[in-house]
């Protein structure tokens, strides 16, 4: 595969470009540029000082389950993951039902796992300035939510009207929403959909973060969505590791074939054709440390019980990436 450039890349000065790329390649990471917050947890288990990477469960690989965020906290740390990334629609349930987000935390901590990041849908990036107004002023309430958990990133997706909108207008939109996170210490992670008419791209995410001019900018990348969005595994060389903010890990079928494959067609790591070494030995090499988080939609895993299918994934994903 190849990594397809946006036809409409603007004409940024080349000094300037070089400037903003650079500061890419050389950015304090997400997880590691906070503080105390962000400290690396203690190892859960022998087992785990030989890991390379710490792994983190995105709660949609249980989200068939239905369950709260309370026994989804039970179920990732009982799996022995080092991390959770929950959908902050699930914690907006839990303060619904009068719940307190510092009981939350507290569960967090004494269940010793970080929260690894938080799964938002902001659309600070719309065409429509009315509606990129309200998507800003969600991200305000939503990263007070997350800091008030001791999280230190979120996902910043291409949602919603983004069709028409110029990488230039990406670049700053998002440095708006990075100075919004740099008021709450939360950083907004440019998160690369390979679904998406916007930012499927490499090329297209690193042009918005370096032309943001944000110190503070990283991606979000995945497995599934570089695949969906016609990327060369072999560009991920092109980073440092400090670039990224936080890596989603699955992975795919041969069959349906790319232009047609979904959501909920990912499968656990090992199980699909992706080039999991390739990309875990990229990974290492740029040095990134911070975590990869398990990310499923697949409605085959949520049969039985959510332990076993948590520790399902976690035992193929350390198979995959940890060896």
């Amino acid at each position: 595969m190849r990594v397809r450039l946006p036809t409409d890349m603007p004409s940024m000065p080349r000094r300037s470009f070089l400037r903003g790329a650079a500061s890419m390649l050389t950015l304090t990471g997400c997880l590691g540029h906070l503080g105390e917050a962000a400290a690396v947890p203690p190892v859960q288990n022998p087992e785990d000082r030989a890991m390379a990477f710490r792994i983190a469960l995105n709660t949609s690989t249980l989200r068939g389950f239905q369950l709260p965020i309370e026994e989804q906290i039970r179920v990732t740390a009982a799996a022995g993951y080092h991390g959770i990334e929950p959908w902050l629609s699930d914690v907006d349930a839990f303060t619904a039902r009068g719940g307190r987000l510092d009981d939350l935390r507290r569960q967090l901590t004494d269940a010793g796992l970080q929260l690894a990041g938080a799964i938002a849908f902001w659309k600070w990036a719309d065409a429509d300035a009315a509606t990129r107004s309200q998507g800003l002023d969600l991200a305000r309430r939503e990263m007070a939510t997350i800091a008030a958990l001791g999280g230190t990133c979120a996902a910043a997706p291409p949602l919603g009207s983004v069709t028409s909108v110029s990488l230039d207008a990406f670049a700053e939109r998002y440095a708006a929403l990075c100075d919004l996170g740099r008021a709450a210490g939360v950083t907004p992670l440019l998160e690369l959909w390979g679904h998406s008419p916007r930012l499927s791209t490499l090329a297209e995410v690193l042009y918005v973060a370096a032309a943001s001019r944000r110190s503070e900018a990283r991606l979000l990348l995945d497995v599934y969505h570089l695949y969906k969005g016609n990327n060369a595994f072999e560009s991920l060389r092109l980073l440092s590791g400090h670039a990224i903010g936080l890596f989603h890990i699955n992975d795919y079928p041969s069959q349906p074939p790319r232009t047609e494959i979904q959501d909920q067609h990912r499968v656990w790591p090992g199980d699909g054709v992706a080039p999991l070494a390739q990309i875990a030995a990229t990974l290492r090499q740029a040095g990134y440390e911070g975590f990869l988080s398990l990310e499923l939609f697949n409605p085959d895993y949520w049969r039985g019980d959510a332990l076993t299918s948590a520790r399902t994934g976690l035992e193929k994903a350390r198979r995959a990436f940890c060896q």
